[in-house]
């Protein structure tokens, strides 16, 4: 039985359609993982044990050696993107090694970071007293922007799908 070349073809581009950029450390939770919320219930107990967190980032500051991230932990999807939801399981730190240009590493995107965790650090958020959990990078991944999507409803010309409103209900205004 002959294979056609131009089979092969479409079957390779279409494997390589489903690649991804995103590391596997970053899709694949770590064995075990735990969550924020039993991190800081722990304490010290958990140090060194390997986390895959993810969330939208409240704060980036910089020092002479290092960056610190302040991360609100959001749910992960199947792809270690965080979700877009109120639901949290708490606050946790990022430490990594080496200078982050905050303006980049800005307050509202979203990061999802896999490493090992470090003792807690304790600190304030407003005057609350706070401690938070902290992770040593090993892998880290930054979010694009969701780019928002415009819809236009000409009011001369209701679309290809009226008047059964597909994907969206029809509205000419």
């Amino acid at each position: 039985m002959r294979v056609h070349p131009i089979f092969v073809l479409m079957l390779a581009l279409t494997v390589a359609g489903c690649a991804t950029t995103v590391p596997r450390s970053i899709r694949e939770a770590a064995p075990g993982n735990i969550t924020v919320s039993q991190a800081q219930a722990a304490g010290a107990r958990l140090v060194g044990a390997q986390v895959r967190w993810g969330g939208t980032i409240a704060d980036t500051k910089n020092h002479a050696r290092d960056t610190w991230i302040d991360v609100v932990e959001r749910p992960l999807d199947s792809d270690g993107r965080p979700q877009q939801t109120d639901r949290t399981g708490g606050r946790f730190l990022v430490q990594v090694t080496g200078f982050l240009d905050p303006s980049i590493y800005a307050r509202g995107r979203d990061i999802t970071v896999s490493g090992t965790l470090l003792a807690p650090k304790t600190g304030t958020i407003g005057e609350f007293p706070y401690t938070f959990p902290v992770v040593k990078t090993q892998q880290l991944h930054l979010w694009p922007r969701p780019v928002p999507v415009r819809q236009y409803n000409s009011p001369f010309w209701p679309g290809p799908w009226y008047p059964w409103g597909y994907p969206f209900p029809y509205d000419p205004y």
